[in-house]
């Protein structure tokens, strides 16, 4: 069976929109694989952060990426045999994740590296491109979007629950600057895929947008 024929369903949206939770949550009761693809990025940004690159750094940084020394086991992830599933966490990661992932050859490098994740006996991918540019021929895709000040008000929810200091009007500042960015970028811009059903979680539930999202499955003929 060719990697075309294996079925996925493309999650894209804006940060703290609850894309990775959803993401997780329908691959769980489907009983598919599962690809954050912003914690490629992060990881990635978390790579060059080690290395003292900056985000301009653009041509070392896609050699990094290129061969990214990275583990995923279940909820764990590893990065040159450090485990950094919380350290990708952190505003600065994401914050240089969304610079860098405004460049051509940084994309290129992890293209091949998330199709990758393409297997039987399914994939839920969740990022910002998945639908438009890694899986464009996925049966369902799904854009999820927030309020911004819903998205940052999560964020700092999420944030303070780890025992890390959050600042919301901050938050708030540096998600309207990523949301341009990811939305104003030449290479691979957020924006709803072709054919994809866009829901607004602001005031919905995690459940109820996971029952959503699995209502369209199960009515793909």
């Amino acid at each position: 069976m060719s990697a075309q024929s294996v079925p996925v369903i493309t999650i894209d949206g804006p940060t703290a929109s609850g894309k990775g939770t959803v993401t997780q949550r329908v691959a769980d009761a489907l009983g598919w694989h599962c690809l954050d693809s912003g914690a490629l990025y992060r990881l990635t940004a978390l790579h060059a952060l080690t290395k003292h690159l900056d985000a301009n750094a653009t041509d070392d940084i896609a050699q990094l990426a290129a061969s990214l020394p990275v583990v995923f086991q279940g909820a764990e992830i590893y990065l040159e045999g450090k485990e950094v599933s919380q350290a990708i966490r952190q505003e600065q990661v994401g914050n240089m994740a969304s610079q860098i992932a405004a460049n051509v050859a940084i994309r290129s490098a992890l293209l091949q590296r998330q199709r990758d994740f393409r297997r039987l006996p399914g994939l839920v991918a969740d990022g910002r491109d998945m639908g438009t540019v890694v899986f464009p021929d996925a049966p369902l895709k799904i854009f999820l979007v927030a309020d911004v000040h819903a998205r940052a008000e999560r964020r700092a929810k999420q944030l303070m629950e780890k025992g890390l200091s959050a600042n919301l009007s901050a938050i708030l500042s540096d998600m309207q600057a990523r949301d341009l960015r990811d939305t104003t970028r030449s290479a691979a811009p957020l924006v709803a895929a072709e054919h994809a059903y866009t829901i607004d979680s602001s005031a919905l539930t995690i459940d109820e947008v996971v029952d959503q999202v699995l209502a369209y499955w199960q009515a793909i003929p």
